[in-house]
């Protein structure tokens, strides 16, 4: 069996939706996270899940590696972390194992972090492309210079929060939260409007 097959067999779709902060109601449907989704549109099955609203479907490794962003193989060593996966162990043995003990408050800010920093990578991406100097004389953009100084930063908190041991993972959560998460995600919300903005005059021209 497969280190993917492993992990697929212990943890299904609804545990690890669960696990990491979606509501799931009665008929195990819970608001995609994918789209902007006000009613619950994504139906949760035992080894894969289908969203009537956009269309996403997948296994428990796809649905996590969409949620953070994540490679399959990282979303698969994730779920195994979080689940205490032994890959040399049974799947019957480890489908008697808990769920790596985070309380429900300090998962909901974990999640929050990385979701912010995973849109700010996003962006910073983007900006170290998009803004590159086109020769050595030209004057490098801030966004081009602030995407080469943060790019190694965030990806560093995205490790530490996703793979670190759990007391880790708490110390940068508080750092995150001591204003700078907040901070960031309002500069985040601010920069799309002005883009969504500037592509309404755009379209109005």
């Amino acid at each position: 069996m497969t280190f993917f097959e492993t992990v697929k067999n212990s943890v299904t779709v609804k545990q690890a939706a669960e696990h990491y902060g979606c509501k799931v109601n009665r008929g195990d449907m819970i608001c995609c996270p994918f789209h902007d989704d006000r009613h619950p549109s994504m139906k949760l099955n035992e080894d894969y899940f289908y969203c009537f609203g956009c269309g996403t479907t997948g296994d428990v490794i796809d649905f996590v590696a969409r949620l953070f962003g994540l490679s399959s193989y990282e979303a698969a060593k994730k779920l195994a972390y979080d689940f205490g996966i032994d890959p040399d162990k049974p799947p019957a043995a480890m489908a008697l194992k808990k769920p790596y003990p985070l309380a429900r408050a300090f998962r909901n800010d974990e999640m929050y972090c990385q979701r912010v920093l995973c849109d700010y990578l996003h962006l910073l991406e983007r900006w170290k492309v998009e803004y590159a100097p086109q020769s050595p004389e030209d004057d490098p953009d801030d966004r081009f210079v602030e995407a080469c100084h943060m790019i190694g930063y965030v990806d560093y908190l995205l490790d530490v929060l996703m793979f670190a041991e759990l007391e880790r993972r708490v110390q940068v959560v508080d750092m995150l939260l001591d204003g700078t998460i907040t901070a960031l995600e309002q500069r985040l919300k601010r920069l799309e409007k002005e883009v969504s903005h500037r592509g309404e005059e755009r379209a109005i021209a």
